[in-house]
């Protein structure tokens, strides 16, 4: 471990909170709920990506990579694929397509590449989740 005291060299946003079933709580401003799932996400900007880690698990969980297609449409196509974890999770694809939907939405070029280490996939997890990162997003 490194103890220099040096600043992370990438631009990044980390935050910890308690996703329950019918939304978010961040643990700074109102303290923890007794259903709610403590979950880390590190957000960080690099020069052609973006990388989203939300975990409640403790490691990376399912990896996917979603970007914007280019072409000659005049309606937007996005391309999400699962680089690594569960196959047979429509929700985890939903939750990238809706972050790639916002980082595209905001006038950017750059990919994106979202790790969910998560305990459950529930609809009401992912959109917590896409909340959060939304609220503190880099882009």
């Amino acid at each position: 471990m490194d103890s220099s005291g040096l600043p992370f060299p990438v631009t990044h946003n980390k935050l910890s909170l308690d996703i329950k079933d019918w939304g978010i709580c961040t643990s700074h401003s109102a303290g923890k709920f007794e259903m709610g799932n403590k979950t880390d996400i590190v957000i960080c900007s690099y020069e052609d990506h973006f990388l989203v880690i939300a975990t409640q698990i403790g490691s990376m969980g399912t990896i996917l990579h979603a970007r914007k297609e280019e072409g000659m449409s005049i309606h937007s196509t996005f391309s999400v694929n699962v680089i690594f974890g569960k196959r047979d999770e429509p929700m985890l694809v939903a939750c990238a397509r809706q972050l790639i939907e916002h980082i595209s939405a905001r006038g950017t070029s750059k990919q994106l590449l979202l790790s969910l280490g998560l305990k459950d996939h529930s609809m009401e997890t992912l959109k917590g989740v896409v909340s959060a990162v939304v609220e503190n997003r880099l882009w």
